[in-house]
């Protein structure tokens, strides 16, 4: 095997231990992409280098930089549409009944540049403007994400058009955002004081974070071993209250823990109930 393969063996298994990605055999090119300015600041010509530079300095910010680096993903306003469709006409209307008066707590887990949560907290807007009166406990997000750059830009709740041109209409444009400046929107105070940003590894402790009624885990879990996202799942279940729901990535199956969650047809979608 060449120095350069077991180079990248090395930063594979780093990366897996550090946030339980499970980078493929063949993604060098995506490595070199996102590392390659990073390792030019730093000095560093190999993966190799860098993993024995990370392991021998472990308190130099390195090891942070090289796994925001990897982790650092854009992604969509209301995507895939059904889960916040499922949100206002199914989940808010049986949280309600279930437990009147009392505030409802949504945990948006890996959260990367902020428009899941943000949708989210704009999804209860919408149901509060139809159903006014009925969510009197208020609604808290907790959004977490293992990125420091990205919880720092998701706080400031300010997009560029080219973020706003992914998935938002210009109705919930105009309702939900002011402009900063030329090319650029900052989300209302109504829609980001929803929002609370803490930093969080998946695999660490969730101890922190308290209970939930639901947990929006989308399009995350593709990226851990099958061991992983089982002790992921078992750990998100324990903070669900009893009856609360788990909303998975439109190409994510819940396989196997039927002992904890009820899969439930939503048509379209599928999500799962605590059991």
């Amino acid at each position: 095997m060449s120095s350069g393969n077991l180079d990248f063996d090395q930063f594979r298994a780093f990366l897996e231990k550090a946030c339980g990605i499970l980078l493929g055999a063949n993604k060098q090119y995506l490595v070199s992409s996102r590392l390659n300015k990073l390792m030019a600041q730093h000095g560093i010509t190999t993966l190799g280098e860098l993993v024995q530079r990370m392991q021998s300095a472990p308190r130099s910010g390195l090891r942070e930089q090289v796994v925001d680096a990897m982790t650092t993903n854009e992604t969509l306003w209301f995507r895939d549409t059904y889960p916040f469709e499922v949100l206002k006409k199914r989940l808010l209307p049986e949280m309600i009944k279930t437990f009147p008066g009392q505030r409802l707590r949504i945990w948006s887990a890996a959260c990367s540049s902020g428009q899941e949560p943000y949708s989210l907290s704009m999804s209860i807007d919408e149901f509060e403007k139809s159903n006014i009166g009925q969510l009197r406990g208020g609604v808290q997000i907790v959004a977490t994400d293992l990125s420091p750059s990205m919880l720092a830009n998701c706080k400031t709740g300010e997009y560029d058009s080219l973020a706003i041109g992914r998935g938002l209409s210009p109705d919930r444009l105009n309702r939900y955002f002011d402009v900063k400046a030329p090319g650029r929107w900052q989300v209302k105070p109504a829609i980001k004081s929803r929002v609370e940003f803490r930093p969080l590894n998946l695999l660490d402790s969730y101890a922190g974070l308290g209970k939930f009624d639901i947990v929006f885990c989308r399009n995350v879990l593709i990226y851990f071993s099958a061991e992983v996202k089982r002790d992921i799942l078992t750990r998100m279940h324990a903070t669900l209250k009893p009856g609360g729901y788990l909303v998975l990535g439109a190409s994510e199956a819940l396989n196997g823990l039927p002992e904890l969650f009820q899969m439930v047809q939503c048509s379209p979608g599928i999500i799962y109930k605590v059991k």
